[in-house]
């Protein structure tokens, strides 16, 4: 197995795909993940890490649809969804180029 920080940040940045794709921030980093867990250390546990993160993060968001009917309480929390989606990614990235453990609060641990 190689050390390869340059792919594991880009997976970590592939999630930012969800902002144009929608369904791209999935997709792109369950095939990194998938592709390269044999062949580069570390991406078996960011690859998990990630597809759990965003498996969290899509319950969270179905779980506020009801929750917009009661005051308007969903909407603010899909807006908080959106920023962890969009700031997590990032720092966790910058985490990794500096040979950090990242870490994903509130993320449900679904493949282990």
């Amino acid at each position: 197995m190689r050390e390869d920080n340059q792919m594991l940040v880009l997976t970590h940045l592939s999630q930012l795909l969800d902002l144009v794709t929608g369904i791209g921030g999935f997709i792109v980093p369950l095939i990194l993940w998938l592709t390269q867990k044999d062949k580069v250390a570390g991406m078996d546990f960011h690859g998990k890490m990630i597809i759990n993160f965003q498996i969290s993060m899509f319950i969270y968001s179905l779980l506020c649809i009801p929750l917009i009917f009661l005051f308007g309480l969903g909407i603010i929390a899909l807006v908080g969804i959106a920023i962890i989606m969009l700031i997590l990614p990032v720092i966790n990235a910058i985490k990794v180029s500096n040979g950090e453990i990242p870490n994903y609060p509130l993320t449900i641990e679904i493949i282990k």
